[in-house]
């Protein structure tokens, strides 16, 4: 499939090439041009909470699946590592533990907590060595509140990606948001990743899909606003009594490029990881903070189990309709879909 072009005037543009959707080619590209190069929400990072924690994660896993260490050393400073060793590429962790160093448990090659080469038995007589190609390699990491993010080589900095969100969600007091274990999920859809984010991208659909939701908000009114690497749809409550304190909105919806969802609502904050599993597989993260238990429940982020079922059924759908042999591109709503005109023309400039 040759690189896509979406027009920037929405008013003339046409929609992704349904092969993007069901092509393995081009699913390969996507991985490698715009997931290895992305920013990525570190799941648990607060479980590396404590001097001497040694946390194991893999870089989108399932998709680009770089192994990687978050460690905290005895200052408390928090570091982002290779988790490969650099003698013969042995794994060096496969646990969270608590540790003073790292040891390679193949042949006994001891790293510091920031990286750095300690030891190596039996390398007496090696010329040149230990040279800074003997230390970890070492990642960039960057923070919003309580979230930690990692990236390998990003296409574009952190503050580009989350500046919108710490602007427009200043008032809410993310030191005091705290981890709910009850709000965990992780949902497996047969769809390609990109109709997932797709279908996130307008609310459009919520009358039609989502009923209950609809009833919530003020369909009217919603609207969305578009920034350098994400998005924003705000959705203004029906009652005023689910809305924010001293506003009228009932949930921010923020789209992080390339697939993370930052859901805002007065109880806290509703995460969707969307991890690319397959060209026609995706797994769903889901994570939840809260500010306020006592909002749980009520309002635009009530039921959210029940909207992402609904989510998955009509995905699921489109999944199967964009394998049809008579359809290819579609238009957007001017009104509806800039959001999905957006990230279709920054998948279209990354990706090719």
């Amino acid at each position: 499939m040759r690189p896509v072009d979406i027009d920037d005037d929405i008013r003339r543009a046409r929609t992704l090439p349904s092969a993007f959707y069901r092509d393995p080619a081009v699913f390969e590209r996507v991985r490698e041009r715009v997931f290895a190069r992305s920013w990525q929400l570190v799941d648990g990072a607060e479980r590396a909470s404590a001097p001497g924690s040694v946390l194991p994660f893999s870089f989108v896993e399932g998709c680009v699946d770089e192994p990687l260490l978050l460690t905290r050393d005895g200052a408390g400073a928090l570091h982002g590592l290779s988790n490969v060793c650099t003698h013969r590429g042995n794994l060096l962790c496969t646990k969270p533990e608590l540790a003073q160093s790292l040891r390679c448990r193949y042949h006994g090659r001891r790293f510091a907590l920031d990286g750095r080469f300690l030891s190596m038995p039996e390398f007496e007589g090696v010329r040149d060595f230990p040279s800074p190609a003997d230390d970890l390699p070492r990642i960039p990491l960057a923070h919003f509140g309580p979230l930690v993010f990692a990236a390998l080589h990003p296409a574009f900095p952190f503050d580009e990606l989350i500046a919108p969100v710490r602007e427009r969600m200043s008032f809410l007091p993310l030191e005091r948001m705290a981890p709910d274990p009850s709000g965990s999920r992780v949902y497996e859809v047969a769809a390609n990743w990109a109709l997932y984010c797709d279908n996130y991208l307008e609310g459009f659909h919520v009358p039609f899909v989502h009923p209950d939701l609809a009833k919530t908000i003020d369909y009217g009114s919603y609207r969305t606003e578009l920034f350098a690497w994400s998005s924003v749809q705000i959705a203004e409550a029906a009652a005023p009594a689910d809305a924010f304190p001293g506003s009228s909105v009932a949930a921010y919806y923020f789209f992080l490029f390339p697939n993370l969802m930052l859901n805002f609502y007065p109880w806290g904050l509703s995460i969707n990881v969307v991890v690319p599993a397959a060209v026609d597989r995706t797994r769903i993260v889901y994570r939840s903070w809260v500010v306020d238990p006592s909002r749980r429940g009520s309002g635009a982020g009530g039921a959210l189990d029940r909207v992402e079922i609904e989510d998955e059924q009509i995905v699921e759908q489109v999944q199967r309709g964009v394998r049809s042999r008579l359809y290819d591109r579609g238009r957007y709503s001017p009104s509806r879909e800039a959001g999905v005109h957006h990230f279709h023309r920054l998948l279209a400039r990354v990706s090719g």
